[in-house]
């Protein structure tokens, strides 16, 4: 078949155009090799480019040791209230849960029969002494007859043992007078300490005994308040040095370790490790104005056993682990890195106390060391990386560093 004219033409537009396409390709391939060669000789004269990361210039300080532990709070003083008296209550002071005053009256128990029985006691002790007073008449008749020879001397001695035997027992009935004054007075139960009334155990008209063991009601003190918590028995050393020196401050915790509930000061060491748990009991106390200790509460508890002084202190997360030990990345003339061997006494929270290694001054990577070797040219970026991080305990502005020490 023969083409036409018109076939012809077409074909030799389309091979004109695919013509194009192939030299604006190779075209742009070519300049884009020669930029990319361009900037790789511009990268190698430039040199190595910086890597970002975060400084903190190491400075000397106090750098206080804590010692962390778990501890219960238990009230200062706890008081179940028991009736003395066997009786009927008539009048309950008291709600439940109340803030009682040490003497306000709680529980009121019917008196009567109490009543009755000093008014029964001060009667024989009227009768007691108005005998002992004829017994004295008739001794001083027996001692004037006596004289005169008209009574023996058996019927005076009788007589004076009359009036000692009543003197002696008008003293057993003045002592019956106070037992029933005594036992009459217990019909009134006041509140023994200042304290909060827990459940209360008893309603009036309730027949209450002096053998009851469950009593009537709990009071609890509430301020001051005490913490009961354990250290490791090697601690006991420290803890007693601490405690010679002075007041040793105690700063409790909520359970999981984030908000500061109180600061108090620790009161007593426990005579004797517990040999089953190796561990000291400690007791502190806390004023608990804001009642944020509460009985049965379980804290986190951070005893101030040491404070050492003149110490520098570097951040947690510049510290660096390698095969030959502990390290960080110190950055120097040229903000360039050194990678430089340390030695460290106590770690804490945030920070640790390097003894060797570094000096005062020194500026000391905390992040981005994952891309750092020795001479590795760095820039310091992260400004939140120039000071320590603070826990939120300490963030919570009632701790100025909040560490803990090494144990």
């Amino acid at each position: 078949m023969i083409e036409g004219p018109s076939s012809s033409l077409r074909s030799r537009k389309g091979y004109a155009a695919l013509g194009i396409v192939i030299v604006a390709l190779a075209g742009g391939w070519t300049y884009w090799h020669a930029h990319a060669a361009r900037t790789a000789q511009a990268d190698r004269n430039a040199g190595p480019q910086p890597v970002p990361v975060g400084t903190y210039t190491a400075r000397k300080g106090d750098f206080p040791v804590y010692l962390d532990g778990l501890g219960t709070v238990q009230p200062y003083d706890t008081v179940t209230v028991r009736s003395r008296v066997d009786g009927q209550v008539t009048k309950v002071s008291f709600r439940q849960g109340q803030i009682v005053r040490q003497g306000d009256v709680l529980v009121e128990i019917d008196p009567r029969p109490f009543q009755a029985a000093l008014d029964q006691a001060k009667a024989k002790k009227a009768q007691d002494e108005a005998s002992l007073a004829n017994a004295k008449l008739d001794l001083e008749r027996y001692s004037t007859l006596a004289e005169q020879n008209f009574a023996s001397r058996q019927q005076l001695d009788t007589q004076k043992t009359t009036v000692a035997t009543l003197t002696a027992q008008i003293e057993g009935d003045q002592a019956n007078i106070d037992n029933a004054t005594t036992q009459l007075s217990y019909t009134t139960i006041r509140s023994p300490l200042t304290g909060k009334t827990g459940f209360r155990l008893i309603d009036p008209g309730n027949i209450v005994h002096a053998a009851d063991t469950n009593g009537i009601v709990t009071i609890v003190k509430l301020q001051p308040i005490s913490v009961v918590f354990t250290a490791p028995e090697e601690q006991v050393g420290p803890i007693n040095d601490a405690l010679a020196r002075g007041t040793v401050p105690v700063t409790v915790l909520s359970s999981d370790g984030t908000k500061i509930l109180a600061n108090g000061h620790l009161s007593i060491v426990d005579n004797q490790v517990d040999t089953a748990s190796g561990t000291i009991r400690m007791k502190a106390t806390f004023a608990n104005k804001d009642n944020a200790l509460w009985p049965g509460l379980a804290v986190s508890t951070r005893l101030l056993v040491n404070t050492r002084k003149d110490s520098i202190a570097v951040p947690n997360n510049a510290i660096q682990h390698g095969p030959n030990g502990l390290y960080v990345f110190v950055v120097g003339s040229g903000n360039k890195v050194e990678m430089r061997p340390i030695k460290v006494a106590e770690e804490g929270d945030d920070r640790t106390v390097v003894t060797s290694g570094i000096q005062a001054g020194d500026t000391v990577v905390v992040s981005g060391q994952y891309r750092l070797n020795n001479g590795t040219l760095v820039v310091a970026r992260n400004a939140g990386a120039t000071a320590p991080a603070k826990t939120s305990a300490a963030a919570d502005g009632k701790q100025a560093d909040n560490v803990t020490g090494a144990q």
